[in-house]
Protein backbone atom coordinates (compact mmCIF):
# COMPACT_ATOMS: atom_id res chain seq x y z
CA UNK A 1 0.00 0.00 0.00
CA UNK A 2 1.36 3.41 -0.98
CA UNK A 3 1.41 6.03 1.79
CA UNK A 4 1.49 9.62 0.45
CA UNK A 5 4.45 11.56 1.80
CA UNK A 6 3.87 14.76 3.82
CA UNK A 7 0.16 14.55 3.00
CA UNK A 8 -1.10 17.07 5.55
CA UNK A 9 1.60 19.60 4.66
CA UNK A 10 0.56 19.36 1.01
CA UNK A 11 -3.21 19.51 1.47
CA UNK A 12 -3.13 22.46 3.87
CA UNK A 13 -1.98 24.60 0.93
CA UNK A 14 -4.98 23.67 -1.26
CA UNK A 15 -8.03 25.88 -0.98
CA UNK A 16 -11.56 24.60 -1.64
CA UNK A 17 -12.60 25.28 -5.22
CA UNK A 18 -9.03 25.33 -6.50
CA UNK A 19 -7.94 23.87 -9.82
CA UNK A 20 -5.13 21.56 -8.70
CA UNK A 21 -2.69 19.53 -10.77
CA UNK A 22 -1.01 16.42 -9.39
CA UNK A 23 1.96 16.11 -11.74
CA UNK A 24 2.94 12.69 -10.33
CA UNK A 25 -0.42 11.02 -9.81
CA UNK A 26 0.87 7.54 -8.97
CA UNK A 27 -1.55 5.74 -6.67
CA UNK A 28 -3.61 8.92 -6.27
CA UNK A 29 -3.14 9.46 -2.53
CA UNK A 30 -2.42 13.18 -2.75
CA UNK A 31 -5.06 13.66 -5.46
CA UNK A 32 -7.80 12.00 -3.40
CA UNK A 33 -6.97 14.18 -0.40
CA UNK A 34 -7.04 17.32 -2.55
CA UNK A 35 -10.46 16.37 -3.89
CA UNK A 36 -11.72 15.87 -0.35
CA UNK A 37 -10.49 19.39 0.30
CA UNK A 38 -12.85 20.57 -2.44
CA UNK A 39 -10.41 20.97 -5.32
CA UNK A 40 -10.88 19.96 -8.94
CA UNK A 41 -7.89 17.73 -9.71
CA UNK A 42 -6.03 17.03 -12.95
CA UNK A 43 -3.66 14.05 -12.84
CA UNK A 44 -0.47 13.57 -14.86
CA UNK A 45 1.70 10.45 -14.93
CA UNK A 46 3.91 8.61 -17.40
CA UNK A 47 2.97 5.25 -15.89
CA UNK A 48 -0.12 3.77 -17.58
CA UNK A 49 -0.96 2.02 -14.31
CA UNK A 50 -1.72 5.42 -12.76
CA UNK A 51 -4.70 6.10 -15.06
CA UNK A 52 -7.99 6.92 -13.28
CA UNK A 53 -11.48 7.44 -14.65
CA UNK A 54 -12.69 9.62 -11.76
CA UNK A 55 -10.62 12.67 -12.73
CA UNK A 56 -9.05 14.29 -15.79
CA UNK A 57 -5.95 12.19 -16.48
CA UNK A 58 -3.09 12.79 -18.90
CA UNK A 59 -0.54 10.08 -19.58
CA UNK A 60 2.47 12.24 -20.28
CA UNK A 61 5.53 13.75 -18.69
CA UNK A 62 4.95 16.61 -16.27
CA UNK A 63 7.24 18.75 -18.42
CA UNK A 64 4.20 18.96 -20.72
CA UNK A 65 2.19 20.85 -18.07
CA UNK A 66 1.36 23.82 -20.37
CA UNK A 67 -0.12 21.47 -22.97
CA UNK A 68 -2.12 19.63 -20.30
CA UNK A 69 -3.60 22.87 -19.00
CA UNK A 70 -4.36 24.05 -22.55
CA UNK A 71 -4.73 27.70 -21.63
CA UNK A 72 -6.05 27.15 -18.12
CA UNK A 73 -4.13 28.34 -15.06
CA UNK A 74 -3.76 26.15 -11.99
CA UNK A 75 -4.27 27.38 -8.45
CA UNK A 76 -2.11 24.58 -7.12
CA UNK A 77 0.55 22.35 -8.67
CA UNK A 78 2.13 19.38 -6.89
CA UNK A 79 5.06 17.24 -8.00
CA UNK A 80 6.15 14.43 -5.68
CA UNK A 81 9.39 13.22 -7.23
CA UNK A 82 9.50 9.96 -5.29
CA UNK A 83 8.49 6.49 -6.40
CA UNK A 84 5.08 4.96 -5.76
CA UNK A 85 5.17 1.81 -3.67
CA UNK A 86 3.44 -0.36 -6.33
CA UNK A 87 6.17 0.58 -8.81
CA UNK A 88 8.92 -0.41 -6.40
CA UNK A 89 7.17 -3.55 -5.20
CA UNK A 90 6.53 -4.97 -8.68
CA UNK A 91 9.70 -6.94 -9.59
CA UNK A 92 8.84 -6.79 -13.30
CA UNK A 93 9.36 -3.01 -13.27
CA UNK A 94 13.00 -3.42 -12.25
CA UNK A 95 13.12 -0.59 -9.70
CA UNK A 96 13.81 -2.74 -6.65
CA UNK A 97 17.16 -4.13 -5.53
CA UNK A 98 15.29 -6.34 -3.05
CA UNK A 99 13.24 -8.28 -5.61
CA UNK A 100 14.76 -9.94 -8.65
CA UNK A 101 13.46 -8.89 -12.04
CA UNK A 102 14.51 -7.45 -15.37
CA UNK A 103 16.78 -4.41 -15.11
CA UNK A 104 14.21 -2.02 -16.58
CA UNK A 105 13.37 1.07 -14.45
CA UNK A 106 11.30 2.90 -17.09
CA UNK A 107 8.40 4.93 -15.74
CA UNK A 108 6.71 4.33 -19.09
CA UNK A 109 7.43 0.63 -19.72
CA UNK A 110 6.40 0.88 -23.36
CA UNK A 111 9.22 3.05 -24.68
CA UNK A 112 12.76 4.25 -24.18
CA UNK A 113 15.99 2.59 -23.12
CA UNK A 114 16.05 0.35 -20.06
CA UNK A 115 18.59 0.44 -17.26
CA UNK A 116 20.11 -2.71 -18.76
CA UNK A 117 20.54 -0.92 -22.09
CA UNK A 118 22.45 1.87 -20.37
CA UNK A 119 24.71 -0.13 -18.03
CA UNK A 120 25.64 -2.45 -20.87
CA UNK A 121 26.54 0.31 -23.33
CA UNK A 122 27.83 3.36 -21.46
CA UNK A 123 31.53 3.98 -21.00
CA UNK A 124 33.08 3.38 -17.61
CA UNK A 125 33.72 7.11 -17.21
CA UNK A 126 30.13 8.08 -18.05
CA UNK A 127 28.73 5.46 -15.69
CA UNK A 128 30.94 6.63 -12.85
CA UNK A 129 29.93 10.25 -13.43
CA UNK A 130 26.22 9.36 -13.42
CA UNK A 131 26.45 7.31 -10.22
CA UNK A 132 28.28 10.13 -8.47
CA UNK A 133 26.11 12.99 -9.70
CA UNK A 134 22.69 11.33 -9.56
CA UNK A 135 23.20 8.99 -6.62
CA UNK A 136 25.89 10.67 -4.49
CA UNK A 137 27.63 7.29 -4.65
CA UNK A 138 31.10 7.54 -3.10
CA UNK A 139 32.22 4.27 -4.70
CA UNK A 140 30.99 5.32 -8.16
CA UNK A 141 34.30 4.70 -9.93
CA UNK A 142 34.74 1.22 -8.44
CA UNK A 143 31.14 0.23 -9.20
CA UNK A 144 31.39 1.48 -12.79
CA UNK A 145 34.64 -0.42 -13.29
CA UNK A 146 33.13 -3.71 -12.09
CA UNK A 147 29.97 -3.18 -14.16
CA UNK A 148 32.09 -2.86 -17.30
CA UNK A 149 34.13 -5.94 -16.36
CA UNK A 150 31.05 -8.10 -15.61
CA UNK A 151 28.54 -6.95 -18.19
CA UNK A 152 26.17 -7.75 -19.73
CA UNK A 153 23.91 -7.37 -16.70
CA UNK A 154 20.26 -8.30 -17.18
CA UNK A 155 18.60 -8.50 -13.76
CA UNK A 156 18.23 -6.35 -10.68
CA UNK A 157 19.88 -8.96 -8.47
CA UNK A 158 22.91 -9.20 -10.75
CA UNK A 159 23.47 -5.46 -10.35
CA UNK A 160 22.64 -5.49 -6.64
CA UNK A 161 25.11 -8.31 -5.93
CA UNK A 162 27.81 -6.53 -7.90
CA UNK A 163 27.37 -3.32 -5.90
CA UNK A 164 27.39 -5.26 -2.62
CA UNK A 165 30.69 -6.84 -3.65
CA UNK A 166 32.24 -3.43 -4.29
CA UNK A 167 30.87 -2.04 -1.02
CA UNK A 168 32.12 -5.14 0.87
CA UNK A 169 28.65 -6.20 2.03
CA UNK A 170 27.39 -9.76 2.21
CA UNK A 171 23.86 -10.11 0.86
CA UNK A 172 22.59 -10.91 4.37
CA UNK A 173 24.28 -7.85 5.88
CA UNK A 174 22.96 -5.67 3.04
CA UNK A 175 19.38 -6.72 3.79
CA UNK A 176 19.70 -5.51 7.35
CA UNK A 177 21.42 -2.22 6.55
CA UNK A 178 19.61 1.04 7.30
CA UNK A 179 20.53 2.19 3.78
CA UNK A 180 20.98 -0.69 1.37
CA UNK A 181 24.40 -0.48 -0.31
CA UNK A 182 22.76 -0.64 -3.75
CA UNK A 183 20.19 2.08 -3.05
CA UNK A 184 22.22 4.98 -4.46
CA UNK A 185 23.20 3.08 -7.61
CA UNK A 186 19.60 2.13 -8.32
CA UNK A 187 18.47 5.70 -7.67
CA UNK A 188 21.05 7.08 -10.08
CA UNK A 189 20.10 4.68 -12.85
CA UNK A 190 16.37 5.36 -12.41
CA UNK A 191 16.97 9.11 -12.70
CA UNK A 192 19.17 8.53 -15.75
CA UNK A 193 16.75 6.16 -17.51
CA UNK A 194 13.81 8.55 -17.10
CA UNK A 195 15.74 11.81 -17.69
CA UNK A 196 14.25 13.02 -14.43
CA UNK A 197 16.49 16.05 -13.87
CA UNK A 198 15.98 17.40 -17.39
CA UNK A 199 12.22 17.00 -17.02
CA UNK A 200 12.30 18.67 -13.60
CA UNK A 201 14.22 21.61 -15.08
CA UNK A 202 11.53 21.99 -17.73
CA UNK A 203 8.72 21.84 -15.16
CA UNK A 204 10.41 24.50 -13.03
CA UNK A 205 10.83 26.71 -16.08
CA UNK A 206 7.14 26.60 -17.06
CA UNK A 207 5.58 26.76 -13.58
CA UNK A 208 5.21 30.57 -13.44
CA UNK A 209 3.23 30.66 -16.69
CA UNK A 210 1.02 27.76 -15.57
CA UNK A 211 -0.05 29.17 -12.21
CA UNK A 212 -2.97 31.53 -11.64
CA UNK A 213 -2.38 34.76 -9.67
CA UNK A 214 -1.80 33.71 -6.08
CA UNK A 215 -1.20 30.13 -7.22
CA UNK A 216 1.05 27.79 -5.26
CA UNK A 217 3.55 25.16 -6.40
CA UNK A 218 4.75 22.37 -4.11
CA UNK A 219 7.59 20.02 -4.97
CA UNK A 220 8.74 17.10 -2.83
CA UNK A 221 12.27 15.95 -3.64
CA UNK A 222 14.39 13.06 -2.38
CA UNK A 223 17.84 13.76 -3.79
CA UNK A 224 20.25 16.67 -3.38
CA UNK A 225 20.38 17.28 -7.15
CA UNK A 226 16.61 17.66 -7.27
CA UNK A 227 16.41 19.82 -4.17
CA UNK A 228 19.12 22.22 -5.37
CA UNK A 229 17.20 22.83 -8.58
CA UNK A 230 13.91 23.44 -6.78
CA UNK A 231 15.50 25.75 -4.21
CA UNK A 232 17.17 27.84 -6.92
CA UNK A 233 14.05 28.12 -9.10
CA UNK A 234 11.77 29.02 -6.19
CA UNK A 235 13.98 31.98 -5.27
CA UNK A 236 12.47 33.80 -8.25
CA UNK A 237 8.94 33.61 -6.81
CA UNK A 238 7.56 36.44 -4.62
CA UNK A 239 7.03 33.97 -1.76
CA UNK A 240 8.67 30.62 -1.06
CA UNK A 241 9.52 28.37 1.84
CA UNK A 242 10.96 25.09 3.01
CA UNK A 243 12.44 22.63 3.24
CA UNK A 244 9.77 20.90 5.28
CA UNK A 245 10.60 17.34 6.33
CA UNK A 246 8.60 14.48 7.80
CA UNK A 247 8.36 14.28 11.56
CA UNK A 248 9.53 11.28 13.53
CA UNK A 249 6.07 9.70 13.63
CA UNK A 250 5.75 9.80 9.83
CA UNK A 251 9.28 8.50 9.33
CA UNK A 252 8.48 5.52 11.56
CA UNK A 253 5.22 4.82 9.73
CA UNK A 254 6.64 5.41 6.25
CA UNK A 255 10.42 4.94 5.92
CA UNK A 256 10.28 6.29 2.36
CA UNK A 257 9.55 9.73 3.86
CA UNK A 258 12.98 9.88 5.55
CA UNK A 259 14.71 11.74 2.72
CA UNK A 260 11.73 13.80 1.54
CA UNK A 261 12.02 17.60 1.41
CA UNK A 262 9.03 19.77 0.61
CA UNK A 263 9.50 23.26 -0.82
CA UNK A 264 6.70 25.63 -1.83
CA UNK A 265 6.44 28.82 -3.85
CA UNK A 266 3.58 31.23 -4.51
CA UNK A 267 2.85 33.88 -7.13
CA UNK A 268 1.55 37.30 -6.17
CA UNK A 269 -2.25 37.53 -6.05
CA UNK A 270 -2.23 40.76 -8.13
Amino acid sequence: MHIPVLLERVVERVRPGALAVDCTLGDGGHAVAMRRRGATVIGIDLDPAAARDDLEFHRTNFAALPAVLAGRHADFVLADLGMASPQIDDPERGFSYRKNGPLDMRMDPTRGKTAADLVNSMSEEALAAALLELGDEEDAAKIAKLIVERRPLRTTHELMALVCKVRDFTLKRAEGAKLHPAARTFQALRILVNRELANLDRLLAVLPECLAPGGTAVIISYHSGEDRRVKKAFRDFPESGGPIVADEAERRKNPRARSAKLRWARLSAR
